[in-house]
């Protein structure tokens, strides 16, 4: 079906296309009773404005942009980004704003994204997930006068407002946690090491494992995938001095964490304490459940996305810290048993 324009609308009611667009923008140069006719006659038709017309005459978009530069394969299986769009959508979609997703394969793609869905009117705004340390992202599109809320720490945002919430409370509260259970060898999979959040969880883990007076640590950095860390699991747990707990960046990972300890006929908790970041219906379905840290995700894409809103409204903004990850301790870590 061919996609209604002004010419159909003027051809239809009988004037202009100069007097079809003063009518649909508002603009003097038609009677109110012709302005009443074109626009009835614009609504029957369905038609909608183009996102170059909204370009040009300053229309907000009424959409936000949201790109991931991760594979599209993670985003399906990852509990974390579907809990936190929903967040997001649970502000958007009250309110008539749509939410443009798209993956790419670089920041330089990315930024180049933004910069066309802002210059073509497409986007209000825009979230950015997944900070890098010194982000390239972040000066080239505060250049664009665009605006745009971060998802992370506020040392890698810079001018950006940041939503954020403490990472390094959390995985102390893990540490001095398993340290009191008697576990004196901790090891953790963790996600990207050019990740922020994953630069505070790394210095977080290292500074509470000395505070608690244990040997440095086993870090293994991963893609976030169930395959890689399961691939790290099993090099930590066939090594000459296995840890006796293992802290994992999501709940994939601890998921398949569980599933190679249990290859290996390792005990769950006895044998092996296991602990997973972001709290799920996958590290509740598994036996033993899992310990983990849990956080209300929705609520903070809901937050992200308010403060977005906010920042499109001309209101003044700043960072927004929610409440740190809890741990919440469940059947997969106990006490470990002498060797």
């Amino acid at each position: 079906m061919k996609r209604p324009t002004i010419a159909d609308i003027a051809r239809q009611a009988g004037v202009s296309k100069v007097a079809v667009s003063y009518a649909l923008n508002d603009q003097p140069g038609v009677s109110a009773q012709t302005r009443a006719r074109i626009k009835a006659i614009a609504q029957e038709v369905g038609w909608r404005p183009s996102s170059a017309a909204r370009a040009l005459n300053g229309a907000q978009a009424r959409a936000v942009g949201l790109a991931v530069c991760r594979p599209a394969r993670t985003l399906s299986v990852e509990p974390f980004f579907m809990e936190l769009i929903g967040g997001i959508e649970s502000e958007l979609a009250p309110r008539s704003i749509a939410l443009m997703l798209q993956t790419v394969t670089s920041h330089e793609d990315e930024t180049e994204l933004y910069r066309r869905w802002w210059g073509e009117g497409r986007v209000d705004g825009a979230l950015l997930v997944d900070l890098h340390d010194d982000d390239v992202r972040v000066p080239a599109l505060a250049a664009l006068d665009l605006p745009v809320v971060a998802l992370g720490p506020p040392s890698a945002a810079g001018a950006v407002p940041a939503v954020w919430s403490d990472d390094g409370a959390s995985m102390q509260e893990t540490v001095a946690y398993l340290a009191a259970l008697g576990h004196r060898s901790i090891a953790r999979v963790a996600g990207m090491p050019q990740l922020a959040h994953t630069t505070v969880r790394d210095a977080a883990f290292e500074a509470s494992c000395r505070e608690a007076g244990l040997p440095e640590p086993v870090v293994v950095h991963t893609d976030y995938s169930g395959e890689d860390g399961a691939r790290a699991t099993r090099r930590l747990l066939i090594a000459a001095q296995r840890p006796t707990a293992i802290v994992y960046d999501n709940d994939i990972m601890a998921v398949a964490g569980l599933s190679v300890a249990q290859e290996l006929s390792l005990d769950v908790p006895g044998d092996l304490s296991l602990v997973a970041w972001d709290d799920s219906p996958f590290t509740q379905a598994v036996r033993p459940q899992l310990t983990a840290l849990t956080r209300d995700i929705p609520a903070y894409g809901a937050c992200a996305a308010r403060t977005l809103l906010a920042a499109i409204g001309k209101e003044p903004v700043d960072h927004v810290q929610v409440d740190a990850a809890r741990l919440v301790p469940r059947a997969s870590t106990s006490a470990p048993r002498p060797r």
